[in-house]
């Protein structure tokens, strides 16, 4: 479990160039293998759709520390918790081209 679990608001005070830096590991990092449109790769889909079953908490764990036993790689190195759930909001609203 996340030791803090940060609220809309809280995840929206990460600052606008760090917002573009997550956006850009969005497309490129994350894109290399759930698809550049997120569509789907080796990796699955990280549309809206797709996601519905998974609630912010569940997503923003698997991005922070990735799921054993698949390609699917730990993030905590690189993201905070806000960032991870901010990453998770953006992903579950669906992420504008």
């Amino acid at each position: 479990m996340l030791a803090t679990v940060p609220t809309v608001a809280t995840a929206m005070e990460i600052a606008p160039h760090r917002q573009a830096e997550l956006i850009y590991l969005l497309r490129h990092d994350c894109g290399s293998c759930h698809g550049m449109r997120l569509e789907g790769g080796l990796g699955p889909a990280l549309m809206p759709e797709r996601l519905s079953d998974w609630n912010s908490e569940q997503l923003a764990l698997t991005i922070l520390y990735g799921r054993p036993g698949t390609p699917m790689p730990p993030w905590r190195p690189f993201l905070t918790d806000k960032e991870a759930y901010w990453l998770a909001a953006r992903l579950k609203a669906g992420l504008q081209p």
